[in-house]
């Protein structure tokens, strides 16, 4: 499946029949979720744990 619209439909025809559309929504913005963090990887747009440990702890603050 090359395209959006492909992907799309194959993760709709996916689900469950009695699915609602708040699921299918959340299914479909689960998937985008994880596309982005891999091409964010892929593209070396990433931190350490440790730098992520700090940004955390400065919520705390």
């Amino acid at each position: 499946m090359s395209n959006a619209k492909d992907r799309m439909t194959a993760l709709v025809q996916a689900q469950s029949d009695d699915a609602s559309f708040d699921d299918i929504l959340r299914e479909l913005a689960f998937e985008r979720m994880i596309e982005r963090g891999l091409e964010d990887s892929r593209a070396g747009r990433v931190i350490s744990d440790e730098e992520m440990g700090k940004i955390i702890d400065s919520w705390q603050e």
